[in-house]
């Protein structure tokens, strides 16, 4: 549940500030005209996202064997992959993300036309990009949990789910009605490291996947067992699993996976955040 809730609250709020940026630059330009086009675009896009988790879901849980193992695997490190890019993506195009988006609904409300259908794709394509990705995770999330327990889990998913797009709603909404502003790269480098986190449990789970079957060699197959201490089946075990891929008993490549996955990644989004503070503190000449 907690890795459903982070994950949807940044995937949320990217979407939220998206399409709050957009509706502040309608108003600017006096075209409010074209915000329905604006909401048409955003419903379509959460209905392609809410489509793209259930069958990806449903998908994987009509496998057995051999070819669940694989199916989870691949999708735990396809989410990875894309969570990785993504952090470090979010991270350096936040502050120009208002500029690009501003930029593209002018040119939309400058085609008498076709403004609106271009509007409704920009919105379209913003928002579906932040949902197909949280669909991915999801399922991620939702596989690396408990497959024994399948009705808890997806209770659990969706209740993360609906919290956290809850959440970074109420606060996208908060953010552009007020004058409050919350600072975007800051956010999005805390979130990140939390995230890292989490991608580097999905590394560790795909190669867990991939040991069962041998694709991928265990070399030690239990490094440890502190089952005993903290039980993987356990409510902490559980929640340590889903949030930061905990296995009470991993195998040497799972802990080579997850080690070299966290120091490598951490390194660089450790130097691009700190070139990137650097430069928002130098003065503007």
């Amino acid at each position: 549940m907690v890795s459903s809730y982070l994950l949807s609250l940044r995937e949320g709020l990217e979407a939220a500030l998206i399409i709050g940026i957009v509706l502040g630059a309608l108003r600017k330009i006096r075209r409010t005209d074209l915000s329905p086009a604006l909401w048409l675009g955003t419903l379509a896009a959460v209905g392609v996202s809410v489509l793209a988790a259930v069958l990806l879901t449903i998908f994987g849980l009509s496998l057995e064997g051999n070819a669940e193992k694989i199916y989870e695997g691949i999708t735990m490190f396809l989410a990875a992959s894309i969570l990785t890019w993504m952090i470090f993506w979010m991270s350096g195009q936040a502050q120009h993300l208002k500029g690009e988006l501003e930029e593209g609904v002018n040119q939309a409300a400058s085609r008498n036309a076709t403004g609106k259908r271009s509007l409704f794709w920009l919105a379209f394509v913003a928002v579906v990009r932040e949902g197909v990705e949280l669909a991915l995770f999801i399922t991620a999330a939702f596989f690396a949990g408990n497959n024994e327990q399948v009705g808890a889990n997806t209770i659990q998913t969706l209740a993360g789910v609906v919290l956290g797009l809850g959440t970074a709603i109420l606060l996208g909404w908060s953010l552009l009605a007020t004058t409050v502003r919350l600072d975007l790269r800051r956010f999005f480098q805390v979130t990140g490291m939390l995230l890292i986190l989490f991608a580097a449990g999905l590394v560790a789970h795909g190669i867990h996947e991939f040991n069962e079957i041998n694709w991928i060699p265990s070399i030690v197959e239990h490094v440890w067992d502190v089952n005993s201490f903290i039980d993987e089946t356990s409510v902490s075990g559980e929640l340590l699993k889903t949030l930061f891929g905990y296995n009470g008993n991993p195998s040497l490549t799972e802990m080579i996976g997850y080690i070299v996955y966290l120091i490598t990644v951490s390194i660089f989004f450790g130097r691009s955040t700190s070139k990137r503070d650097v430069k928002a503190a130098q003065p503007q000449v």
